[in-house]
């Protein structure tokens, strides 16, 4: 069970598969067979959750990382409010090591109100992070056409199934 910690978020890094792309984070966690794709924002407050930055800290980099994407020089609380949003967002998928608690101020936020806060324009700083649960192999496997080779493991197409004699799906 993961503890609670207020101040120092630290990013979990076994059990994954990290992907980074010009604007985004991959990463799958194969104990869970999830993937999940973090936006730019989302994936750089990520990145720096190293047990030993504070989320205030974090909030005080952002704006460095966004200056050609037009992130407004909000005032800290914003930055922060993104940062918490984030955080919350990556202790859901289970992408850091513990839970981190955010302080009443921030406990409610949702991307809605932050698009508010913040303004359209800059709606693509706000943190986003879209999950899928990965098929098993079963799931992913597909079945066998009529008149390819086939056994009682494979799965023919054919509600017929394989025909023992020749070994074909019906």
């Amino acid at each position: 069970m993961k503890t609670s910690i207020l101040t120092l978020p630290k990013m979990r890094k076994h059990d994954l598969i990290v992907d980074e792309l010009p604007d985004e984070v991959l990463v799958y966690d194969v104990k869970r067979d999830r993937a999940h794709c973090l936006n730019r924002t989302a994936a750089l407050v990520w990145e720096r959750c190293d047990g030993h930055t504070t989320p205030a800290e974090i909030a005080r980099r952002l704006p460095l990382e966004f200056d050609a994407d037009g992130l407004p020089q909000a005032e800290q609380r914003r930055r922060e409010e993104l940062v918490w949003l984030a955080l919350g967002q990556l202790n859901d998928i289970d992408l850091l090591e513990q839970t981190v608690t955010a302080p009443a101020e921030f406990a409610r936020l949702s991307r809605r109100q932050m698009i508010r806060g913040l303004g359209l324009a800059a709606a693509v700083a706000v943190p986003v992070i879209t999950s899928i649960v990965a098929p098993t192999a079963v799931q992913a496997a597909t079945c066998l056409a009529p008149g390819v080779a086939c056994s009682p493991v494979a799965a023919c197409c054919n509600p017929q199934g394989c025909n023992p004699g020749l070994n074909v799906c019906k």
